[in-house]
């Protein structure tokens, strides 16, 4: 009888044991900044925005993954233009809680997504402010076009490639699908914000922050 009900004890963690991809599948790859840099839009670059991805989501106990900053540049000093949707990696991703944002990276950047202000968590698993919570913070830096590729033209919409903490603008989305711009339910595409300084980032409804993706 006792080696009856050792067994039977036994047999939920053998069961779990044999699936470990169960928990793994659903580790977070998903992240809003809990906070950037903190010298408004001027990053570093891309690489300086990787950097701070990966020691948040070290931080956050997954560093065992590669991090990348979902942020466009533009072509400049012979270098190419690099679109944001390139940098997330295949997915699907998750958010720190676990639930699915977006399964490709076509479903991102479509009607598909599981994109609100209570699936947006930091790699703390919060939630971060959006319209009508004070302070405001739902700009978040992307630089992108509603498809997750480089703003067209000649304006500047990535604050000199996130090396600008003074003149210009990064092109913002709305984390909480809300607000004003042309796109204001846009995640990634909402409007320009006012400048690149910490200030005029605050000003127009942000903080600086911006997304981070998993990519391997």
């Amino acid at each position: 009888m006792n080696h009856t009900r050792l067994l039977l004890a036994a047999l939920p963690l053998t069961l779990l044991g044999s699936n470990p991809g169960i928990v793994q599948d659903n580790a977070m790859s998903f992240f809003v900044t809990s906070a950037g840099p903190g010298d408004g839009a001027s990053l570093g670059g891309l690489e300086g925005a990787d950097r701070h991805c990966q020691a948040l989501g070290e931080a956050a106990g997954a560093g065992n993954s590669a991090w990348h900053a979902y942020l466009s540049t533009t072509a400049s000093d012979g270098q190419a233009a690099v679109d944001a949707r390139d940098r997330v990696g295949t997915g699907p991703w998750y958010n720190a809680k676990g639930v699915k944002i977006a399964e490709t990276v076509a479903d991102l950047h479509s009607d598909n997504n599981n994109l609100t202000k209570e699936t947006q968590l930091t790699e703390k698993g919060e939630v971060v402010n959006g319209r009508g919570d004070s302070p405001n913070m739902h700009d978040i830096l992307t630089g992108s076009d509603l498809d997750g590729t480089v703003m067209s033209g000649e304006d500047d919409t990535t604050c000199s490639n996130w090396t600008s903490n003074g003149e210009g603008s990064a092109r913002v989305g709305h984390h909480d699908r809300n607000g004003g711009g042309q796109n204001p339910t846009s995640w990634n595409s909402a409007h320009g914000s006012r400048g690149c300084s910490q200030e005029n980032l605050q000003g127009t409804g942000g903080n600086g922050l911006y997304y981070c993706f998993a990519i391997g």
